[in-house]
């Protein structure tokens, strides 16, 4: 882990700045999305370019930066880059986007905030973490978790008040093809409880990619290798995923329009330079500080959608937010307070191994002098 104190003003505004900018191009993202649906883009459709445009952009980089530190690519790799193109990319891509299209931006993203908190019920339940009361981290992290359940609940079941936040909207969106699309996407689907139950399985898929990218990380430590991978079959899987269902060459044809910014941008921009930047700051200052700016992302779909979807933003979703916002600062907490204590083992283990090793020379030195001093 980076020491944070060695970084200059200027160094710490970067890294801000960095994850900022990544937290806006992921809110971008979810805005679009609503944009590719309005525009008759079937969210498969849609995921499946993403995730070749990601591997098209990322695979060069990967070749170039790691061309000569990558390990031998080996079948559990393999397999486990499956895995991860699975619940990290193509299934939690569709769920999500899908929720975002049977919900609204604003609500989808809320859920998103869920991860950390699921992350470490799912690492619990899998025995990858102790659930420690005794310690201050663990009483930190349950409560956490505990406010995010809360936060979701009042998001889901407390409508409230409308909120006018911008005197003037830009409407991206063709309001009755919209009509349309929700009307049949609801016929087909169900309810918006079913939209709920997508954003949160999508955020169960997130939370087991994590839980297993600590296996991928041991097995291929090239980051950049790995999540190109990881694209690679998210596209691959998404593709075969769409054309069970949509067969149509209309669906897949891309002109100079709406749909083609969408794809790009959620490829190049919205997925490959969003994971150089994470991957940057998170080599600077640590996962922690990367997962810190994630309420960004919230805070700027929720401002976009209201300006460019002319979606109504009500009193409970903003408290709703909020307390999701608040539970997951206090699971971070909890969790710097763990890598802290851990950081302090390490050292201190590392000190004593130091004095251990040092002790000898020092018995060996001793022992020379008096030799020397009784042949003298």
């Amino acid at each position: 882990m980076a020491v944070i104190e060695n970084y200059t003003g200027f160094e710490r505004v970067k890294h801000a700045g960095g994850m900022t900018l990544a937290a806006v191009l992921l809110g971008g993202n979810i805005v679009l999305a609503k944009v590719a649906a309005d525009d008759g883009m079937t969210m498969r459709v849609m995921v499946a370019y993403r995730w070749i445009f990601a591997t098209a952009f990322l695979a060069p980089i990967a070749v170039l930066v790691e061309w000569n530190k990558r390990p031998k690519l080996t079948w559990t790799v393999i397999t486990q880059a499956f895995f991860s193109g699975l619940l990290g990319g193509s299934l939690f891509s569709i769920l999500f986007y899908t929720s975002v299209v049977m919900t609204s931006a604003t609500f989808a993203t809320a859920i998103y905030n869920l991860i950390p908190a699921m992350t470490f019920v799912i690492a619990v339940l899998l025995r990858f973490e102790n659930l420690s009361f005794d310690k201050v981290s663990g009483k930190a992290k349950v409560m956490g978790t505990i406010i995010c359940v809360g936060g979701a609940m009042v998001l889901t079941l407390y409508k409230g008040i409308d909120v006018h936040m911008w005197p003037i909207k830009i409407g991206l969106l063709h309001h009755a093809k919209e009509a349309a699309a929700h009307e049949k996407l609801v016929g087909e689907s169900g309810t918006f409880a079913l939209g709920i139950v997508l954003a949160v399985t999508s955020c169960i898929c997130y939370s087991l990619w994590i839980v297993l990218l600590a296996k991928v990380s041991t097995n291929y430590p090239c980051h950049y290798s790995s999540t190109a991978l990881m694209s690679l079959m998210g596209s691959i899987q998404s593709v075969l995923f769409a054309l069970c269902f949509d067969r149509q060459v209309s669906q897949w044809r891309l002109g100079w329009d709406r749909r083609l910014f969408v794809v790009l941008y959620l490829g190049t921009l919205g997925s490959g330079v969003v994971v150089i930047l994470m991957t940057w700051c998170s080599q600077k200052r640590g996962p922690l500080f990367v997962s810190v700016f994630n309420p960004l992302i919230l805070v700027f779909v929720a401002l976009a959608s209201s300006l460019l979807l002319d979606e109504t933003l009500y009193l409970g979703s903003i408290l709703g937010g909020f307390l999701i916002i608040m539970g997951l600062y206090v699971v971070l907490w909890g969790k710097g307070k763990d890598m802290k204590a851990s950081k302090a083992i390490i050292l201190s283990k590392g000190a004593l191994q130091k004095n251990d090793l040092e002790a000898p020379d020092q018995d060996q030195g001793l022992s020379s002098t008096i030799k020397q001093g009784m042949t003298q």
